[in-house]
């Protein structure tokens, strides 16, 4: 029996993308998983997918530069960026360039089949009263700089004006998988 989707997955961790391939088969997606920007590239020669879930920090550089190539490949694809480094500046970047939707690691695959599904955003989501801590700040403007440097540590660290291995502890601290 053919399956009814295809998928494509950009996923460097090599669990996770085998876990998520699992999960999408038992869902009747045909599924293609690479780990790199170049992969992804070599899969849209033969591969033909309806859909993407796209990490944000690659090896190669930025999700968000798979997520301009697959909609250049076909614009009407459902894309999910999905990432370990969730910040408003790349969600906002995501939105922007054409991701359906962008969701925090730990997600599993119901919650990206329903985000694939929403079209529209959701005005029940409830605002919060509380202010925005110095902590998330800083974590929002580190996440702005890496954006802004192709997540290049070393420029981020200077543009920020810290030492390159306070960067590192503060990215490992905060670090979801």
């Amino acid at each position: 029996m053919e399956a009814r989707h295809n998928l494509v997955i950009v996923e460097d961790d090599a669990s996770l993308a085998r876990a998520l391939k699992k999960s999408f088969e038992r869902r009747d997606y045909r599924v293609h998983c690479c780990d790199s920007i170049q992969s992804l590239r070599s899969a849209l020669e033969t591969a033909a997918p309806q859909f993407a879930v796209v990490d944000l920090k690659l090896p190669d550089g930025s999700g968000l530069e798979c997520v301009k190539l697959l909609l250049r490949y076909d614009p009407e694809m459902k894309i999910v960026v999905l990432t370990g480094f969730a910040s408003i500046a790349t969600a906002v970047e995501a939105i922007k360039l054409g991701a359906r939707h962008y969701l925090a690691k730990p997600a599993n695959t119901d919650d990206i089949v329903a985000a694939f599904d929403k079209a529209d955003g959701d005005t029940s989501v409830p605002l919060t009263a509380r202010a925005t801590s110095i902590k998330n700040l800083e974590w929002e403007r580190i996440h702005e700089t890496l954006v802004e440097t192709g997540f290049n540590i070393s420029e981020t660290a200077r543009r920020l004006g810290m030492h390159r291995r306070t960067l590192a502890r503060k990215l490992e601290k905060r670090r979801v998988s």
